[in-house]
């Protein structure tokens, strides 16, 4: 029993560590600056919560100055970084921009909300 448990603890400490996050900083260029259009999910999903918090932010409201909106709803934006994040992890090859508009269009659609760049 207590071999079995040992492996148990064993087995679930290396998953951590094969699963390590990194800084956002890791994936900049020489100059430190993110090529925000080659971002993939899998390195979102690979980068601390903070960062990825803070790049699905900044996505979103990039997205939303193309369309004209310039206004933030807290509690949309919020949803829309969770369903971003959960959809990098489960589609870690698609770059984070493609998910992005993915699930910004599915949001405004079950919203009924349209913008300038989608009328």
């Amino acid at each position: 029993m207590k071999f079995a448990i040992s492996l148990c603890a064993m087995t679930m400490l290396g998953v951590g560590a094969a699963q390590a996050q990194v800084d956002l900083k890791t994936y900049a260029d020489a100059n430190g600056n993110l090529d925000i259009q080659a971002l993939t999910c899998a390195q979102l999903a690979g980068t601390w919560q903070e960062d990825a918090d803070f790049m699905t932010v900044w996505y979103s409201g990039w997205y939303n100055g193309l369309a004209g909106y310039s206004k933030m709803k807290v509690d949309r934006a919020k949803e829309l970084e969770h369903r971003v994040i959960v959809y990098c992890k489960a589609h870690q090859d698609v770059k984070v921009i493609k998910a992005m508009d993915i699930n910004i269009k599915q949001m405004r659609k079950e919203l009924g909300i349209k913008v300038n760049d989608e009328k």
